[in-house]
């Protein structure tokens, strides 16, 4: 090797050593990674956890459910007080235990029972036919409804015609009929009761009572309409659907705010 060449050849290696040593540091030497660990217990979460939904209906809510006389239009107006025929005619007795039951039940307007306590009622009154609506929202377990409901379906099988026997004396002659209903809530049944006897002074007297109960998701809602005139069934109906949307929404709502 001539010596011209010798400080070009030393360059060339020194360069060559400089970018090495560049790389070297440059480069985090590799090593196997350790596994990723995810707790057990743990599962994915969104990046905003939302609170659980609340499944009790309160009293705000159900008060808030209720229909008013201006869902029904004229001539509907809030009740003066309970129908004078609730006592007169509803305050029976009868042998057939489904019988008594059922009259007991049109007699509390509370087809679910005792132990179900509405939670909140409204009554209505029709100024014109003197009939008077009744509308409940409960807070019942659906198992429960459903079984009112069965209880309800058979009884126009079981109760068609029997006779009733007043607190005053008077019998009256009971027919119960299934009553068709609007597709709404969950699940529904509904009677159209007539009951046919003498007023106090001996004229021929007829009660018409429409019953309407429905499961709507959680809860449960109950429809009674009755009087001596005229019984307006599309009334029934509006209540029962009325209620039934205004109920769902009030129960999105409750859940969307918790």
């Amino acid at each position: 090797m001539t010596p011209s060449r010798v400080p070009a050849v030393a360059l060339a290696l020194a360069a060559l050593l400089s970018a090495t040593a560049c790389s070297a540091l440059s480069t985090p030497p590799t090593a196997p990674k350790p596994p990723i660990t995810r707790p057990t217990s743990a599962a994915p979460t969104s990046p905003k956890a939302s609170p659980a939904a609340s499944t009790t209906l309160t009293p705000a809510m159900a008060q808030a459910a209720l229909i008013s006389e201006a869902d029904l239009g004229e001539p509907w107006t809030p009740t003066q007080g309970t129908a004078t025929w609730h006592d007169g005619v509803l305050k029976a007795r009868t042998e057939l235990p489904d019988c008594q039951r059922l009259l007991d039940a049109l007699y509390a307007d509370d087809v679910f029972g005792a132990d179900a306590r509405p939670r909140a009622v409204v009554g209505l009154d029709d100024t014109w036919n003197e009939a008077q609506l009744r509308y409940q929202v409960l807070a019942l377990p659906p198992a429960q409804t459903d079984k009112t409901l069965a209880w309800l379906s058979r009884l126009p099988r079981k109760c068609g015609r029997f006779a009733a026997t007043t607190t005053t004396g008077a019998v009256f002659g009971v027919q119960v009929a299934e009553a068709e209903l609007p597709e709404t809530g969950d699940a529904r049944q509904g009677l159209r009761v007539l009951l046919t006897g003498q007023s106090p002074d001996g004229e021929p007297v007829t009660l018409t009572l429409e019953t309407a109960a429905a499961r709507v998701g959680e809860d449960a809602i109950m429809v009674s309409n009755g009087g001596f005139g005229d019984v307006q069934t599309d009334a029934t109906w509006t209540a029962l659907e009325v209620g039934a949307q205004r109920l769902t929404e009030v129960r999105r709502q409750g859940r969307v705010q918790v």
